[in-house]
């Protein structure tokens, strides 16, 4: 009988941030392939004792896949952990498509994201009303090549975006210099989180003038997620904002216009 390969999102960092679905995969898993430096070790503690452990960091893509055919083909649960959630900069694609070429059943458990850890610890909302209704999620690169850059899509910040950017720390230059191209102003908020729910979690707020100088300062130079746009201004949180969703002005089908009775007089 064939088993399966089940890719579960481990989240940012914290152990307890794994999904339950996920938890209860590794707890049955045979074999557990997990990122390397980019999954928290302590996410293990969720496999069951005696389950065979790979770190993925050192091994190429058809080191990875071998196992996990070859496992799945034994009738094993093979369980393969990626960092945050596995449809964002996962690597996932590849495997996937690996594993239908060669007949092996899969699943995908989501997780949460690094940018969503960032706002969570940052206690801000990425999309706020009236202030920014879209988020941009994307990545920097200095070697590998993109679709589009930083500075195309900087361009919807000037109408309302968010924008939460992945691999960039390291380019802080590049980036701050691609967001300026765009048009984005100097004061626009910025925050930089360093590992987010990790024990060594690092926060730095700054605007487009400064962070960059910031970062540095800091030696920061990887892991992080940069997030730009005025819902990273620690401000907001002085400043009335309220959605229409809970405004007993605005009505919805959950909350419908109250009927008004009318009476008659003579």
């Amino acid at each position: 009988m064939v088993g399966k390969v089940v890719f579960v999102g481990a989240g940012p960092g914290d152990p307890e941030l794994i999904t339950v679905k996920g938890m209860k995969y590794l707890q049955q898993a045979d074999v557990v392939i997990y990122a390397g430096s980019l999954v928290n070790p302590e996410v293990l503690r969720w496999a069951r004792p005696g389950a065979e452990i790979h770190n993925s960091a050192s091994m190429t893509l058809e080191e990875i896949v071998d196992i996990m055919i070859t496992r799945a083909r034994e009738g094993k649960l093979v369980v393969r952990l990626k960092s945050g959630d596995a449809s964002i900069y996962g690597a996932l694609l590849e495997e996937i498509i690996a594993l239908r070429e060669a007949g092996i059943p899969y699943e995908v458990v989501p997780g949460v994201t690094a940018a969503l850890a960032a706002a969570a610890v940052l206690g801000i909302e990425l999309t706020l009303p009236k202030v920014a209704q879209t988020l941009i999620i994307t990545r920097a690169s200095a070697r590998v090549p993109m679709q589009g850059s930083i500075k195309d899509f900087a361009k919807a910040m000037l109408i309302g975006a968010t924008m939460a950017i992945y691999t960039g720390v390291h380019l802080i230059d590049k980036v701050v210099k691609e967001l300026r191209e765009a048009g984005v102003p100097d004061d626009t908020p910025v925050a930089v989180v360093y590992k987010a729910t990790w024990p060594d979690q690092v926060i730095i707020r700054g605007t487009l003038s400064d962070i960059a100088e910031k970062v540095k300062r800091a030696r920061i130079t990887k892991d992080s997620v940069i997030i730009v746009g005025k819902a990273a201004d620690p401000s907001i949180l002085d400043t009335p904002v309220r959605s229409s969703v809970y405004d007993p002005r605005h009505t919805h089908s959950f909350r419908p216009k109250p009927k008004i009775n009318s009476v008659d007089t003579e």
